[in-house]
């Protein structure tokens, strides 16, 4: 990781621990001879930024630092991924998996990073093409407020790849990044969005649903879990479509390859179709319309203090019971990892560290 001469701060302002814990890392930043800079997504002073106008405005940081929950933590991503640094996730949340520093480790996690001894993570991000630019209909940004402020504008086209280039048959590629999922949505309560779903080009059912999820491995705890999709290791790269309310008799996600582009087309008599991304608005289509996903060329790299014991936090987050049934057959070690050397043929794995 390359030397961290500014940060930029992320802080869930309605939080006081976070509030607090901001005026930690702009003290500790003053004392290492840092700059660093509050990056507010919600000011009242301008509308809300695409992820390389508030890159620009903050100052493009080596380092974002998010303070709050899994929420602020895509605010802050979003902003990273757009200058290529580094995220450092404070743990201020509820059910978060992103966020892994404790507030009590903020300091220590700075030193780290200050210091080159911080464990750097990558993890798989999505990207677009579209047969269109995405645009948000006029009247809409008013039912989206929900007291939050408003919403993000729709991506622009990706810089260096202009929209009227030769290749368009293969659609606009959009300036946007998702860590967790895109989601392509019906806006009509009365009726189900009709979407033709490709893998790799290839159709694999065109589905009837209230929507459609196009997941990382990182984002297949949220939305997509909640659908009933599959748990991936945030270690392996793939992308995860999952269904959800479909009314067809096949109802099951489906774990596509990284290299295996997951394209969303509505329907030509369906309605409108919403598409957001890590859970905000960026777009509707409309029939005949489509939506490529597939991974990013650039992952997200999280800094870590140590290796992520990713099923000990899935046990956690989730209160994950063990069988009454299970229980009574005898008790289960939280590891099972011999004290002997590791064989050769195991050292390349990642196993639990040395109880």
């Amino acid at each position: 990781m390359k030397p961290v001469k500014r940060i930029g701060v992320v802080v869930h302002g309605g939080r006081e621990a976070a509030v607090a814990a901001a005026r930690t890392v702009h003290g500790w930043c003053a004392a290492h001879g840092i700059s660093s800079v509050d990056i507010d997504v919600w000011s009242d002073q301008h509308s809300r930024r695409g992820s390389h106008e508030e890159a620009m405005a903050a100052g493009d940081p080596d380092l974002v630092v998010t303070l709050g929950g899994d929420g602020t933590f895509l605010r802050g991503a979003r902003i990273a991924e757009a200058c290529d640094a580094a995220v450092l996730g404070v743990d201020l949340g509820r059910v978060g998996f992103l966020t892994e520093v404790a507030v009590d480790d903020v300091e220590r996690a700075l030193r780290a990073v200050h210091e080159g001894e911080a464990l750097i993570e990558e993890r798989m991000t999505l990207t677009l093409r579209a047969s269109r630019q995405l645009e948000i209909p006029s009247g809409m940004e008013a039912l989206l407020r929900y007291g939050r402020g408003p919403a993000l504008p729709p991506p622009r086209v990706r810089p260096g790849d202009p929209a009227d280039s030769a290749d368009l048959d293969w659609g606009v590629p959009l300036d946007v990044t998702a860590v967790n999922d895109v989601v392509f949505e019906k806006l009509a309560r009365d009726r189900q969005a009709g979407l033709a779903v490709y893998i790799g080009g290839r159709l694999l059912a065109s589905y009837s649903a209230d929507a459609v999820i196009a997941s990382t491995p990182t984002g297949s705890t949220a939305y997509s879990f909640a659908a009933g999709g599959p748990i991936l290791s945030p270690h392996m790269d793939a992308i995860v479509f999952t269904p959800v309310a479909p009314h067809m008799p096949f109802n099951r996600s489906l774990v596509a390859a990284p290299d295996e582009p997951v394209l969303v087309r509505v329907l030509p008599r369906s309605g409108q179709v919403a598409v957001s991304i890590d859970g905000q608005l960026r777009g509707v289509l409309d029939p005949g319309d489509w939506v490529a996903v597939y991974a990013a060329l650039r992952p997200l790299r999280l800094v870590r203090l140590g290796p992520t014991d990713f099923y000990a936090r899935l046990r956690d987050r989730f209160h994950l019971a063990d069988a009454p049934a299970a229980i009574a057959d005898g008790p289960a070690p939280p590891f099972l990892r011999p004290t002997s050397p590791v064989p050769a043929d195991l050292a390349r794995l990642r196993l639990p560290p040395q109880p």
